[in-house]
């Protein structure tokens, strides 16, 4: 009895079921392909040098060097004189005795420069007066200092103007006074 509800199931049963030893028109069973073929291989070692670009160390960056430090300092106008932008010198100048590294802006005040008569210079009196003429500028480095008396409200005004623009803009690297001061520095130091 067995044997025919076996036989009487398999006649309902469609044709691709049944499947007999001897019949070859039937497809191969598919068997699981490894993963290891070559296109995975390939995937993979992809996949590990991206995951490695991604998480690997990277060096320190690197720091440029610092600018020496400016220690605040007494000048008198021969020192100051080589503080005009040439052979690779910074650009100092003095405003109301207040000596101002304007560096930064070595395009208005150093070499080829419209302000280019102030560097290395007390500008007070030039500033003050809107005016870039050498006439200006004290001629005698070695006597004293320019007092700007003579200048009128505005022109003083306008040097205070100049003196606080630069505060804001430029470091005060140290103060101007005459060769002769008691705080002038000796010669050699």
């Amino acid at each position: 009895m067995a044997d025919s509800m076996i036989s009487a199931y398999a006649a309902d049963a469609p044709e691709t079921h049944m499947r007999t030893e001897t019949d070859n028109s039937l497809p191969p069973p598919t068997y699981a392909q490894s993963i290891a073929s070559p296109i995975n291989l390939i995937l993979f070692a992809l996949l590990l040098t991206l995951v490695y670009l991604r998480l690997r160390p990277k060096p320190p960056p690197t720091l440029s060097k610092p600018p020496p430090p400016i220690v605040f300092r007494t000048f008198t106008p021969p020192m100051l004189k080589p503080y005009n932008g040439e052979n690779n010198m910074p650009v100092y100048l003095a405003v109301n005795g207040k000596v101002f590294d304007v560096s930064n802006g070595r395009n208005f005040y150093g070499p080829g420069g419209p302000y280019e008569n102030f560097a290395g210079r007390d500008a007070s009196r030039g500033l003050a007066c809107g005016s870039f003429d050498e006439d200006m500028l004290t001629k005698d480095l070695e006597g004293p200092l320019d007092d700007v008396k003579g200048l009128g409200e505005e022109e003083w005004e306008a040097m205070r103007g100049w003196e606080e623009r630069f505060q804001e803009k430029y470091l005060v690297v140290g103060k101007l006074v005459a060769v002769g001061d008691p705080e002038a520095p000796k010669e050699g130091s």
